[in-house]
């Protein structure tokens, strides 16, 4: 395996026997060794079930890759493989570096054991000495934050302290490859900044870290490149964003289509695509349009038009024609900061609907969620009922606090279907908007605080 290499799977498949009842699993290796030894035909009592199917990939080192993809998937069952915790049915997984892992938290503990020993035991079992441990030791104490605990058997901890302790003990041993699997969504928040911020360091040390997690978010903030996993089979690998989009919209897809998209899925193209006029003020192609407009000024640019949309299977409802207008109604894209815009589509409904809240995000180009707004903050507030046929103009009023960038636009509109609350429609990235540069802008980072500096002369210069 090449030295830039951190982890590489080749054709990796792991099969389960499914036994429908107790005894055929005690039926099968009797009754294959007798229709051996009759020279007869061999009857399995079981079912094959495929977790994974012929999955492969390449990591390299410092990479930060995300693993996503619906419950049942197959996704723990990828990183127990590459933790050396299961053995692959078909196939090999390679590893170049010290692997730490953070599968089941807690899961290697001795009960009877305290803290500290569970401390030196678990270090053991990663390839770390004594004396290694031993300097680490007050950091490690000091994540798990649990106190005098750390000296009383593992038995007397609450679930919360398990975690603690074991988040602690995986991240405080400076690992080469860091394997998290849905362990950032535990503890409360502080505990779980805390635990962002270890894996922002070690990521930022050159770690090559790879994790599952739901959250779409986490992937977009925390990843170079992001796997959509699905039925145990890998489906596409690309941009954390565009990679995010493809998973909702298979996650919200009615169960009629699900097969149709994932084959969707597989055929698209695996690289993102950025308009142009997509990029940030340091660009040459940003520089010349405020060279052009050095006054801000607010007005519609037609090729200013996403390429990364992603619509969502419609369950009775169609949104049509988003998009951002001033404060006198015109159609604009390229906003000035500190002005009040509105966002406005209209939505048709083709089915009767109930619970209808609508909904809309503004996001930056690599997908990170800035914020966005509902049209009720819960079900009972919603619309109660909405008859097929029937068409609303939705509007959301906004104030462009963002700093210069170009940023994206979804709109949505939930409502039940079968009980449940899901998307009627959704559009992600189906409208975007620029925010012009501003000489005089003192702000910094994405969003505009208002933040304005005040000095004062303590004491001049002697």
């Amino acid at each position: 395996m090449s030295s830039d290499i951190a982890i590489r799977a080749q054709n990796l498949s792991k099969c389960y026997q499914i036994y429908d009842r107790p005894q055929d699993r005690i039926k099968q290796p009797i009754m294959s060794r007798f229709r051996h030894l009759a020279r007869l035909e061999p009857i399995n009592y079981f079912r094959e079930f495929w977790a994974l199917k012929d999955i492969s990939f390449e990591i390299k080192k410092g990479e930060t890759v995300g693993i996503i993809g619906r419950n049942g998937s197959g996704k723990s069952t990828l990183l127990q493989m590459i933790c050396g915790t299961l053995t692959p049915t078909t196939g090999v997984v390679e590893t170049n570096g010290r692997v730490a892992a953070l599968l089941e938290l807690g899961s290697g503990f001795n009960p009877e054991f305290t803290g500290r020993e569970n401390i030196y035991m678990n270090a053991a079992v990663l390839g770390l000495n004594k004396e290694y441990v031993d300097e680490r030791f007050d950091d490690i104490a000091a994540f798990a934050d649990i106190g005098e605990f750390i000296e009383q058997p593992v038995k007397t901890y609450s679930s919360g302290m398990m975690v603690r302790l074991a988040f602690a003990v995986a991240i405080n041993v400076d690992p080469e490859i860091l394997i998290v699997d849905e362990a950032l969504s535990v503890g409360d928040e502080l505990f779980q900044r805390k635990c962002f911020s270890r894996i922002e360091a070690i990521r930022d040390r050159g770690a090559t870290i790879l994790f599952v997690s739901h959250s779409g978010a986490t992937i977009v903030e925390l990843c170079d490149r992001a796997a959509l996993i699905d039925a145990g089979e890998k489906l596409a690998v690309g941009a954390p964003k565009q990679i995010v989009g493809r998973y909702q919209k298979l996650l919200y897809a009615p169960a009629d289509k699900q097969e149709i998209i994932r084959r969707q899925i597989q055929l698209m193209d695996e690289q993102v695509k950025i308009p142009a006029g997509a990029v940030n003020d340091t660009s040459h192609e940003y520089r010349s349009s405020t060279e052009r407009v050095p006054m801000p000024q607010e007005y519609f640019d037609p090729n200013l038009k996403p390429s990364s949309t992603i619509e969502y299977e419609s369950h009775g409802a169609n949104i049509e024609a988003p998009k951002v207008l001033n404060f006198t109604g015109e159609q604009v894209n390229n906003l000035v900061r500190g002005m009040t815009y509105r966002y406005a589509y209209t939505v048709e409904f083709t089915k009767d609907a109930s619970n209808v809240r609508f909904g809309m995000l503004i996001k930056t180009t690599s997908g990170v969620e800035l914020g966005g707004g509902a049209s009720a903050s819960s079900v009972k507030d919603s619309l109660l009922f909405v008859k097929a046929g029937a068409r609303y103009r939705v509007e959301f009023r906004f104030r462009c606090a963002l700093n210069p960038g170009v940023y994206f636009l979804n709109a949505g509109v939930m409502g039940d279907v079968d009980a449940n609350e899901t998307y009627l429609h959704r559009l992600i990235d189906i409208a975007m908007f620029r925010v012009q540069h501003d000489t005089k802008n003192l702000a910094t980072g994405i969003v505009d605080f208002g933040c304005y500096p005040e000095l004062e002369i303590l004491r001049e210069q002697i």
